[in-house]
């Protein structure tokens, strides 16, 4: 009976890609430690971690459910678990309402504004899958998915949204979406073949490279507001630094070679949130 449930769980956390969790954490936290000037307490460094997984878990379940007819033809996604037998329709369906419902409980117990807005957030977790069906701002409806981790790591200290708050989550929506261009140019010759929306399918590899670079120029303009709108100093700036470095290097390695994907996408992204957390843990202290 453990065994199975292991590798349930294993199966379930494939599905979603857990480790990729590591992509939102830093934002919410940076943006918590900010408004509270510090530490915030272990109540919300749990509660925060619960409603980020559960979001992102929701998010991908529905993703993962939905997409399962795309999935199934998709040679670099056909021997996901949500595809190949390993985890059933009601499984998935299981496991995207009880991630919503926890998603609910741990924003209650957060603060009233926090429990508002969980509803419209799920909404909005939800309309990637179908966004790409019909339109290529897909990409941007997959940042913002990711760029309100910032305005609810806020919204979880101070039960207020501050305008540095924004900027921070603009940064963070334009980020996400450069590297899912680029991420995305993978299936460029399978979205056309099979009509979905996505910008690399519509404008093609170079085009879509360009846009990317568009997006993580913005991203670091964004970044800069906030640095200036929270009246941040020197490790804030070289955060912004040294991201603008590593987003640069992620070009490179995908504008030399398109099977580096991979290691633009989880590498360069997933230290970047790091590094941004760890100095702005050291601007406050």
């Amino acid at each position: 009976m453990l065994a199975n449930l292991k590798i349930k769980l294993t199966n379930l956390s494939e599905m979603v890609m857990f480790k990729h969790s590591i992509f939102s954490l830093p934002f919410i936290f940076i943006a918590m430690t900010i408004a509270a000037d510090g530490w915030f307490g272990w109540k919300l460094f749990f509660l925060g971690i619960i409603a980020a997984i559960t979001a992102r878990n929701f998010a991908m379940g529905v993703n993962r459910y939905l997409d399962r007819d795309i999935d199934i033809l998709n040679p670099r996604t056909k021997d996901r678990p949500s595809v190949d037998g390993r985890i059933s329709n009601t499984t998935m369906i299981g496991f995207i309402v009880a991630n919503g419902v926890g998603f609910v409980l741990v924003a209650y117990f957060i603060n009233t504004l926090a429990f508002q807005l969980s509803f419209p957030i799920l909404f909005i977790l939800a309309a990637y899958t179908v966004f790409k069906r019909f339109s290529s701002l897909a990409h941007i409806i997959l940042g913002v998915s990711l760029g309100l981790a910032p305005i609810a790591g806020v919204v979880a200290v101070s039960a207020e949204i501050t305008t540095w708050s924004l900027w921070l989550s603009a940064g963070v929506v334009f980020w996400v979406a450069g590297f899912d261009l680029l991420y995305s140019l993978q299936d460029i010759e399978f979205d056309k073949e099979h009509g979905l929306h996505s910008i690399p399918s519509k404008y093609g590899a170079e085009n879509t490279m360009n846009i990317a670079k568009v997006f993580h120029v913005l991203t670091i303009v964004f970044w800069i507001m906030f640095i200036v709108s929270a009246e941040l100093t020197f490790f804030s700036q070289l955060a912004v630094i040294l991201s603008a470095i590593m987003l640069t290097y992620e070009h490179y390695l995908v504008s030399k070679d398109f099977t580096k994907i991979d290691r633009a996408f989880f590498t360069v992204n997933g230290y970047l949130g790091i590094m941004f957390l760890f100095l702005i843990i050291l601007e406050v202290l």
